[in-house]
């Protein structure tokens, strides 16, 4: 569905993506995801909006773009 890894938000900063996890009341998917900075907390977002795309500068790009499997320490 989605693999775990380091991704990049359109708008530069780097995540990493624990998982998909599904909501206990309506089973919607849901993405784990910790930012690389700052205190690293965890955030859920739903998967539809995580993998979707954002129109910048008048073109479509990833919200998030998968950089690898690389552990956040090499990121």
């Amino acid at each position: 569905m989605l693999t775990p890894g380091v991704y990049q938000h359109y708008k530069g900063n780097n995540y990493e993506v624990i998982g998909v996890a599904t909501h206990s009341e309506d089973e919607t998917s849901l993405v784990v995801y910790r930012p690389l900075y700052g205190d690293r907390a965890l955030w859920v977002r739903p998967l539809s909006m995580f993998t979707e795309e954002v129109k910048v500068n008048g073109r479509s790009v990833a919200r998030f773009r998968y950089l690898g499997d690389k552990t956040p320490q090499t990121v």
